[in-house]
C-alpha cells in the first residue's frame, strides 16, 4: 500500500546551479530548462512525503529557457489493485533475508513465472549496492537481455547523459528493473508476473536503502505502487514505498520516441533530486 501525503514547499528555496557541462547535457536532449527549486527538509518523524506537480513556466531570457518550478498540490490517494495469489512455491525460500550473493543466484535460476522460458539470463541490476538513488526500469529489453545488463543501449544511453546533468553516473546509482526477464516483444508484463519479480524488487529496496526511487515506467510503478493510476497521474506526486519516496516518471525507451516528453521527465528527475538534498541536510 502507498501514502498519498504532502508538505508544503520553500517558495524562497535557492535553485540548483547547472554549469556549462551539464547544460551541454541537457541540450544534446533536447532539454532546455532551470533546475527546480528544492523542497523543504522533511521532518525526520513526519509520516507525510512530498507531493509535487511541475508545470513548466516559459521565462523571457536570451535562451528561452523553461523555468521548473515545484509546486505542492491536494489529491486524492491513487487507485489501489488487488494484489494476485501468486504461487509461492515457485519463489525461492528466504528472500526476505537474503544478501546480494544470494539475491543474485537467486535471480539467475528463477523460474516462478513463464517468462524464465524465453529469457537469455535474468538480470538483477548494477551499480552502487548502498546508494542515494535507486531507478527502477519496466523490464529488460532485448538489448539488456543480450548484454546482461540494466538500461542498455540507446535508451541506457540516454539515462547515462540525464544522470550527467545531475553529476551522476550509473556508478553512483543502482539500476534494476521491475521484472528480471524480458517479456515477449510486443506484450506487456501481466500482474502476477509483476508480482512474482516485486518479491525481488522489495528486497533490493531494503539492502539499497535509497533516499529516492526513480520509477521509471508503468510496470515499474505497478511493481510498487500497486495503482491503477495511469503515469501521467502518478508522476504529479510523489508516493512512498516502505517508507521512501517514490517519483514515477517516462522510461527512457519511451522518450526516444515522444522527444516532446523529455522536459517532463528532466522536471521529474529535478523533484528527485531535491528529495535527495532534502534528506541530505
Amino acid at each position: 500500500m502507498t501514502e498519498d501525503t504532502t508538505v508544503p514547499v520553500d517558495e524562497n528555496a535557492t535553485r540548483f546551479e547547472l554549469d556549462d557541462r551539464q547544460r551541454a547535457m541537457l541540450a544534446e536532449m533536447g532539454v532546455r530548462v532551470w533546475m527546480p527549486q528544492t523542497l523543504r527538509a522533511l521532518p525526520a518523524k513526519a509520516a507525510k512525503l512530498a507531493q509535487a506537480a511541475v508545470p513548466h513556466q516559459a521565462t523571457a531570457d536570451a535562451d528561452a529557457s523553461v523555468t521548473v518550478s515545484v509546486a505542492a498540490t491536494v489529491a486524492s490517494a491513487p487507485q489501489m489493485l488487488s494484489v494476485p495469489i501468486v504461487d509461492i512455491s515457485q519463489l525461492p525460500e528466504g528472500i526476505a533475508s537474503m544478501d546480494w550473493a544470494q539475491l543474485q543466484s537467486a535471480v539467475a535460476s528463477c523460474t516462478g513465472c513463464g517468462l524464465s522460458q524465453s529469457r537469455q539470463q535474468a538480470i538483477l541490476g548494477e551499480g552502487l549496492a548502498s546508494a542515494d538513488w535507486m531507478i527502477v526500469g519496466d523490464a529488460p529489453g532485448e538489448e539488456e537481455d543480450q548484454a546482461a545488463r540494466s538500461f542498455a543501449g540507446a535508451a541506457g544511453q540516454l539515462l547515462d547523459n540525464m544522470l550527467k546533468a545531475l553529476s551522476l553516473t550509473r556508478e553512483q546509482v543502482y539500476l534494476t528493473h521491475a521484472l528480471k526477464c524480458r517479456t515477449p516483444f510486443g506484450r506487456n508484463a501481466s500482474q502476477v508476473e509483476v508480482s512474482h519479480c516485486a518479491t525481488y524488487l522489495a528486497r533490493q529496496v531494503e539492502l539499497v536503502q535509497p533516499k529516492v526511487i526513480l520509477a521509471m515506467g508503468r510496470t515499474a510503478a505497478l511493481a510498487l505502487l500497486q495503482s491503477a493510476e495511469p503515469l501521467g497521474k502518478l508522476r504529479s506526486q510523489v508516493q512512498s514505498f516502505k517508507g521512501v519516496p517514490v517519483v514515477v516518471t517516462y522510461p527512457p525507451a519511451y522518450l526516444l520516441r515522444n522527444q516532446a516528453d523529455k522536459a517532463k521527465a528532466w522536471a521529474d528527475l529535478c523533484v528527485a533530486a531535491s528529495l535527495v538534498q532534502s534528506a541530505s541536510t
